[in-house]
């Protein structure tokens, strides 16, 4: 019998919810959206969304952070996220808002490092404007919760202090639920949980290696992972949450499931591996929920790599995700 269903009876106070978090991440989108959007999300059972604009740096080490331009897509402008919050926030959909850094040729935002002093403090004014500028939108239009920064290890290890003073001014500006995701391998090396409503984790956990996995292999490869999360959660007295978590369709799935490597299509692997995540977790109390990567306001199969993609739409998964977040829990 699988150990992963069973949770202790007695419940901490800081996990009594009522419902878990049943997300979705909502790509934005290049064009306007209507409400014919929202119905998706509303079949498959989810209860949230995050929306995700992005803030682009040209390499690792450059301090300048550009967003908000003309040349991104309808759905990372500022009236973008507004309408789009605003149509899910009148179904009864609740959204956090998770500004995120893209670098240059898709480097990894965890490597993000200054060489002088005078370049990290220009990153940490520039980062500031950066995060409270989207701090006050989403106080403005009411968002649900907000994500302060996505996988920046190197950035957060190395200035400690300017994320502590950051975390209060943004509590100034926003009065909502707060987090911040951080990458699966470095989740346990951020120094400010203790500041936040939820402990954030991007859940692209490495399992197996398998070329077409099974539940009882997953159920293996989670065993090494889970104990982790628990213990940090009790330490912390905080919820765990998945800011992101999701697999791509294609062989090999769960052997590295951040990479875009692979290109043979595999639905059943996807079902499998989602399956294994939603029955080793969403029983558990310390286990607040997480937002599925990712969700697109209208699905093209005919686009290249829709096959192998993280989303689930159209394929094998959808009902899965759709059975399990109706559950109550």
């Amino acid at each position: 019998m699988c150990s992963c269903s069973q949770t202790s009876n007695k419940i901490p106070v800081y996990a009594r919810i009522e419902k878990k978090i049943n997300g979705l991440s909502f790509v934005a989108s290049p064009r306007k959206v209507t409400d014919s959007v929202i119905a998706p999300v509303i079949d498959i059972n989810a209860n949230w969304v995050t929306l995700m604009p992005f803030g682009f740096i040209r390499n690792v080490d450059d301090p300048l952070i550009h967003y908000n331009s003309d040349r991104q897509w309808w759905g990372e402008s500022k009236e973008g996220i507004k309408q789009t919050a605003l149509l899910f926030k009148e179904r009864g959909i609740k959204v956090m808002l998770k500004p995120q850094l893209w670098i240059g040729r898709g480097n990894f935002t965890g490597h993000i490092s200054m060489e002088t002093e005078e370049n990290w403090r220009l990153l940490e004014d520039q980062y500031e404007t950066f995060i409270l500028d989207f701090a006050s939108h989403a106080q403005e239009i009411g968002f649900d919760m907000f994500c302060i920064g996505t996988e920046l290890n190197t950035f957060v290890s190395k200035r400690p202090e300017y994320w502590v003073n950051l975390i209060d001014k943004i509590r100034k500006v926003y009065k909502g639920k707060i987090t911040y995701a951080e990458n699966w391998d470095s989740y346990a090396n951020v120094p400010f949980w203790s500041k936040l409503d939820y402990i954030g984790v991007d859940a692209y956990f490495p399992l197996n290696n398998s070329q077409h996995i099974t539940l009882k292999l997953l159920n293996e490869g989670w065993n090494k992972h889970k104990k982790g999360l628990k213990d940090l959660s009790i330490k912390e007295e905080k919820q765990i949450l998945f800011t992101e978590y999701g697999y791509r369709s294609i062989d090999y799935t769960a052997k590295e499931p951040w990479s875009s490597e692979g290109d043979a299509v595999n639905g059943e692997n996807q079902k499998i591996a989602l399956k294994a995540l939603f029955d080793n977790f969403w029983m558990e109390p310390w286990f607040a929920g997480g937002f599925l990567w990712k969700w697109y306001d209208r699905i093209n199969t005919e686009r290249g790599n829709y096959k192998t993609d993280y989303t689930p739409q159209n394929k094998p998964a959808e009902e899965l995700i759709k059975e399990n977040y109706g559950k109550s829990f």
